[in-house]
């Protein structure tokens, strides 16, 4: 479920299958950039660091099982990108709902095992018998 309009840092974050995290349990933290920018990366702290713990997260038990599979306990994401604050605010939670999304998806299901057919089993062993010949035909010559 892809939402088109952006959703600001301070609001409640909805992810795919029932996962929601309230914006107090965001925890942000700001810091100089590194990078171009000029006197702006001197001046501002624009880099944006997104830290939440599986915690505060609600969702199903099953899902909540895959996160711990695929996270620690918190969940860190840091975003410097953009020489705006709010603009990198906004990557960060693009980049948690993406991460949120994966790791919710259920496992694929298992590759179920096929025959192979009867004319690609001839054509491996018809190639078979012509590297055998070639190999024969240099064993006759020496």
């Amino acid at each position: 479920m892809a939402h088109n309009r952006q959703m600001a840092p301070d609001e409640d974050l909805r992810a795919a299958r029932g996962v929601r995290i309230k914006a107090d349990a965001m925890q942000w933290t700001f810091a100089r950039s590194s990078g171009a920018g000029g006197q702006n990366v001197n001046k501002n702290s624009t880099k944006a660091h997104l830290t939440i713990s599986l915690a505060d997260i609600s969702c199903s038990d099953t899902i909540r099982a895959r996160f711990k599979e695929a996270f620690d306990e918190e969940i860190s994401i840091t975003c410097q990108t953009s020489r705006s604050q709010w603009r990198n605010r906004v990557l960060c939670i693009e980049q948690l709902t993406e991460k949120l999304n994966e790791a919710s998806a259920p496992p694929p299901a298992p590759r179920k095992k096929t025959r192979p057919t009867r004319g690609s089993v001839e054509r491996r062993l018809e190639s078979k018998k012509r590297d055998s010949a070639k190999k024969q035909d240099r064993r006759l010559r020496e």
